[in-house]
């Protein structure tokens, strides 16, 4: 999977590719997503004491910026929590930017191929 970008001397990439660069990006970003749930399902559950069902409403509100739902009961859950925490917000912004950078290339590039 190829993720580069025409340089600034070159034309404009035709519309389909652009289109498979974004469909390309989309689908980095849920690869990302599902294996940053699937293990933050996996932690709430094995360090948390957390049911399932538990484990991934508290994994996928933090991934989604929303914060958990309910007290984490062990020390052992509690620092996964914030480690978790974390990990969620860095995450978030890199998905953001992986999901931009095709639009904003080619928005930059279109403007230098004016001058």
């Amino acid at each position: 999977m190829s993720f580069a970008y025409e340089h600034r001397r070159q034309p404009l990439a035709p519309i389909s590719v652009f289109r498979r660069r974004v469909a390309r990006h989309v689908l980095l970003a849920l690869l990302g997503v599902a294996v940053s749930l699937a293990v933050g399902t996996l932690g709430y559950h094995a360090f948390g004491r957390e049911a399932w069902i538990d484990a991934f409403v508290n994994a996928s509100m933090l991934l989604g910026g929303m914060g958990e739902v309910g007290e984490v009961p062990t020390l052992g859950g509690k620092v996964f929590s914030s480690l978790f925490a974390l990990y969620a917000g860095l995450f978030f912004i890199v998905v953001s930017g992986l999901l931009l950078a095709p639009f904003l290339h080619r928005v930059m590039h279109k403007f230098h191929l004016d001058k």
